[in-house]
C-alpha cells in the first residue's frame, strides 16, 4: 500500500491499539509492529514518523525490551510515550531510575508552549497547566544530552523532553487516553506538523484498497477461513465476503472451551 504512514512500535503497552487509533483519527494511515521488528524492515517501509509505546518493564534492566540506537539516527521523527520516552532517553545517554514517588492517574502537567508538541495546548493557562494521565514507577531523572525539558509535574522533573533538530520527542504521560484532556491535540501536532503528514487517508479508502488487494491475490481461487467469532476474524470475514463472495468458505470450530451456549450464538450470527 503506497501511502504515507506512521509506525507504532509496541513494547508491550496496554494502549498500543489506542495509539494507532488516535493516529488514524488524524487521517493518517498507521500500523503496529513489535519491538522485535528488524530496523531494515522499518527503513524499507519509509514511515513519515515512528511512535514508541509504553510497556510494563524498566528500560535499564538487562532483559527489558529495547531497540537499536540507529532508530534515532534515521532522521525520521520519533515520539516516545511513557516506557518509549524512558527508553529513548536511556539509549541516548540520559538517566532513568525508580521514581521516589509513583504517579498514577490524572495529574497536572506544566508544558512549555513553545514546543512543537504543545502548540495550542494549555491556551488558557499562563503557567501552561493541563491535565494528563500518568502511570509510571520509573522516571527520567536526567534528560539525554541535547534534549530540552519541555514539561514537568510536581513530582516528575522530566514529563516531556525533546531534541527538535533530530526530530526526537519524549512524553512521560499518555496522550492517547481521553483522561489526557488535550492529548489528541498533542498527537495531532506530532503526526501532522512534526512528521508533515498531509492527513488525506480515510478508513473507507483502506477498505477499498484491501478489497482490491484481496481480489488480485485470490483471483479465481477459493478461501477457507477459520472463524472464531471474535473481532479480528469477523472483520476479516466481512472483508473477504465483500471481495470474493461465494469463493469464501468460513469454518467455525467449537473446541469445547467456549462459554455456555456461546458456540450456538456465534453460529446464529
Amino acid at each position: 500500500m503506497d501511502q504515507e504512514k506512521v509506525i507504532v512500535i509496541d513494547f508491550g503497552g496496554q494502549y498500543n491499539q489506542l495509539v494507532a487509533r488516535r493516529v488514524r483519527e488524524c487521517n493518517v494511515y498507521c500500523e503496529i509492529y513489535s519491538y522485535r521488528t528488524d530496523i531494515e524492515q522499518i527503513k524499507a517501509m519509509n514511515p513519515k514518523g515512528i511512535i514508541l509505546t509504553g510497556g510494563p518493564n524498566s528500560c535499564y534492566e538487562a532483559d527489558s525490551p529495547t531497540y537499536t540506537k540507529e532508530l534515532f539516527e534515521l532522521g525520521i521523527p520519533v515520539l516516545g510515550l511513557c516506557y518509549g520516552a524512558q527508553l529513548m532517553n536511556h539509549i541516548l545517554g540520559g538517566k532513568v531510575e525508580k521514581a521516589p514517588v509513583r504517579e498514577y492517574g490524572k495529574t497536572e502537567v506544566f508544558v512549555d508552549k513553545t514546543s512543537p508538541l504543545f502548540e495550542g495546548v494549555a491556551a488558557d493557562s499562563a503557567e501552561g497547566s493541563t491535565i494528563c494521565w500518568m502511570s509510571h514507577f520509573d522516571y527520567i531523572s536526567q534528560a539525554a544530552p541535547g534534549f530540552k525539558v519541555v514539561a514537568h509535574t510536581a513530582d516528575c522533573p522530566v514529563a516531556a523532553d525533546e531534541n527538535p533538530e533530530k526530530k526526537l520527542y519524549a512524553i512521560q504521560f499518555h496522550p492517547e487516553v481521553l483522561h489526557t484532556v488535550e492529548g489528541s491535540k498533542m498527537l495531532h501536532n506530532f503526526v501532522r506538523d512534526v512528521c508533515g503528514c498531509a492527513g488525506t487517508w480515510r478508513m473507507d479508502s483502506f477498505v477499498e484498497n484491501a478489497i482490491t488487494e484481496i481480489r488480485e491475490k485470490v483471483g479465481d481461487g477459493k478461501v477457507l477461513l477459520a472463524l472464531s467469532g471474535g473481532v479480528d476474524s469477523s472483520v476479516l470475514a466481512a472483508l473477504l465476503a465483500k471481495a470474493i463472495g461465494k469463493q469464501l468458505t468460513c469454518v467455525f470450530v467449537d473446541h469445547g472451551l467456549l462459554r455456555k451456549n456461546e458456540g450456538d450464538k456465534k453460529r446464529r450470527r
